[in-house]
């Protein structure tokens, strides 16, 4: 009975070693979408007041995990029953993301007076609508993210046995929403750091220069932010198509691949604004 318990705990031991390999090659493959999602919700997660800052990230990181929670269930189905369809949640995914994307290029560009794209002016909103709302707005973007992220983690298990399938993407899954706004966190609190720093030190020496160099580059570093995370939404949007379309893979063959994915992100987003436009006026319409 020992020997078989033990036998046990050993064929659990190299089914986790098994895993932990299986995972290191999901999380490399995931790693440019990885990159995105972190540019884009570091974004999304700035431009609170400081008290609120954290509260919201966490309000985010708890839609990040419900949204995994509901995907990788639906995502190991679907691959195992009708893989066809995940294909399609792929593509709505992209234009979606390319609608955010293009979205906040074309209001920067004619807009200016607009802060967001789904709050016109949030001095005009009471402060804990404008917070929901661009929660939601996060929430959203990550669901389409982390649809992404599951379904290249999946594909490169995809041969392997289904209970391989479900620890791996359920790892990369756990490991990409605590390392995403882990880092996010450490990024909006660079200046609570930099304050400290100052103060401890006295505001003399090394360590009030370390401070004062935090503090003065958060406000930079928000506003790269800013322009990485649309970007990064056009090219992840554009990738899903060319990725995925055969045809718009063979045409742009030729191009260097973010010259092909930004044009198809931004056509998809071009494409996309008038459709969801003409979407919230028919639901307006019909909540009239």
């Amino acid at each position: 009975m020992a020997s078989g318990f033990f036998a046990i705990l050993d064929d659990i031991g190299a089914l986790m070693d098994d895993v932990a390999v299986t995972t290191k090659l999901a999380a490399r493959k995931t790693a440019g979408i990885l990159g995105d999602d972190l540019a884009v919700n570091a974004e999304k997660a700035t431009g609170f007041l400081s008290s609120r800052e954290l509260p919201v990230l966490w309000a985010i990181t708890k839609g990040s995990f419900i949204n995994k929670l509901i995907i990788v269930p639906i995502a190991l189905l679907l691959s195992a029953f009708y893989p066809p369809a995940i294909k399609v949640i792929l593509l709505l995914g992209g234009f979606y993301l390319a609608y955010e994307g293009v979205e906040k290029i074309v209001e920067f560009l004619f807009h200016r007076d607009k802060t967001g794209h789904e709050v016109v002016k949030e001095a005009e909103q009471d402060d804990k609508d404008a917070e929901k709302t661009k929660v939601k707005s996060a929430i959203a973007t990550d669901f389409i993210l982390s649809i992404e992220i599951v379904i290249i983690a999946l594909g490169s298990v995809a041969n392997e046995t289904l209970i391989k399938q479900i620890l791996t993407v359920s790892a990369v899954a756990i490991l990409a929403t605590v390392g995403v706004y882990g880092i996010v966190a450490l990024i909006v609190r660079m200046d609570d750091a930099g304050f400290n720093l100052i103060k401890r030190s006295g505001d003399k020496g090394f360590l009030a220069g370390l401070g004062k160099l935090l503090v003065k580059a958060l406000p930079v570093i928000i506003k790269i932010l800013g322009v990485v995370g649309t970007v990064a939404l056009i090219l992840v949007a554009g990738g899903i198509f060319v990725h995925n379309i055969e045809y718009l893979h063979h045409l742009l063959g030729g191009l260097p691949s973010i010259f092909g994915e930004l044009a198809m992100g931004i056509l998809a987003g071009l494409v996309a604004i008038p459709v969801m436009a003409g979407g919230k006026k028919l639901l307006a319409a019909v909540k009239a």
